[in-house]
């Protein structure tokens, strides 16, 4: 799992640095086609054939929607904040899991699981803290922009939810990736910018840690018990941090810390409830297919 996060960490830095040369959308294209080849030879080493074409396509077709929506919109707002403002906002969408199964899936949230959901969007509201001036307007674009990517990615897992009731995951993380590299590919040709040779490494860094980053986090959870191996993931945010630093220089403010710190608290109640209550909505909520595209 620490090893799934951190390749994700790295993905993400390389997915805000091209982003300052091409349009998000472009971005998020690369992003499924970098990875695309690596995914197919999973695939068919994983799936036989015959069944990748035995699925639900309305959903699929829907998900795809959904994931373009949730990579640009996560591009986009990582161009305007540092990785750990983004992550901490970000760290929301476990949290909105839980209250959209409860109209979406029919599923029970008890009082205790919206009192963490409460708490999380309070931290979502501390980290984004809007201003008026203009470098915080722009911020405050992005921050609205990471929130609607987390509800995006919100609705993937519990479309991902109503499609594993009859489909592998490999099937699954295929048409994920494969129709989310055609629907921003042809989303991103009008404005399409020549690909620069100095930044053909770093779109091979993009595909390479997207593949493994879910190879190992679909190991770990597949090995792991979920109440264990789900509030690891919050450690995105120590490499969000390093890397902020390190590469750009950026250390982050005291309201970023405390939201950050907020959900991150709520998100790990959350985890830790479901499992002394007995019950197994975590489990589903952070399974391997949720893993497919960040």
């Amino acid at each position: 799992m620490l090893a799934g996060v951190a390749f994700f960490s790295f993905m993400d830095a390389a997915l805000k640095t091209l982003s300052a040369f091409y349009p998000a959308m472009q971005v998020a294209a690369l992003r499924g086609l970098a990875a695309l080849p690596m995914v197919v030879v999973y695939t068919a080493w994983r799936v036989p054939v015959t069944e990748l074409f035995q699925v639900q396509w309305r959903l699929h077709f829907l998900r795809c929607v959904l994931n373009v929506a949730t990579l640009w919109l996560f591009t986009y707002g990582i161009t305007h904040l540092a990785l750990a403002q983004a992550y901490t906002i970000f760290f929301i969408s476990p949290l909105l899991v839980t209250a959209l199964a409860v109209p979406l899936l029919k599923e029970h949230a008890s009082p205790a699981h919206w009192v963490a959901i409460g708490l999380g969007l309070l931290g979502v509201l501390i980290a984004m803290r809007p201003g008026s001036n203009v470098d915080s307007l722009w911020q405050s674009w992005g921050a609205l922009a990471i929130l609607g990517s987390a509800i995006c990615y919100g609705l993937t897992v519990i479309t991902a939810r109503l499609l594993g009731r009859s489909e592998s995951n490999a099937s699954i993380v295929f048409w994920t990736i494969t129709l989310m590299s055609l629907g921003a590919s042809l989303l991103a040709i009008g404005g399409w910018q020549p690909l620069q040779t100095e930044h053909f490494l770093l779109i091979v860094i993009l595909g390479v840690t997207g593949f493994l980053g879910t190879v190992a986090m679909t190991y770990a959870f597949a090995h792991g018990k979920t109440a264990n191996v789900a509030p690891l993931e919050y450690t995105a945010l120590v490499w969000a941090l390093a890397i902020d630093w390190v590469v750009w220089g950026a250390a982050p403010d005291r309201w970023t810390l405390i939201g950050g710190l907020v959900v991150i608290l709520s998100g790990v109640y959350l985890i830790r409830f479901a499992r002394h209550d007995g019950e197994s909505k975590t489990d589903k909520e952070l399974s391997p297919i949720d893993q497919s595209l960040h």
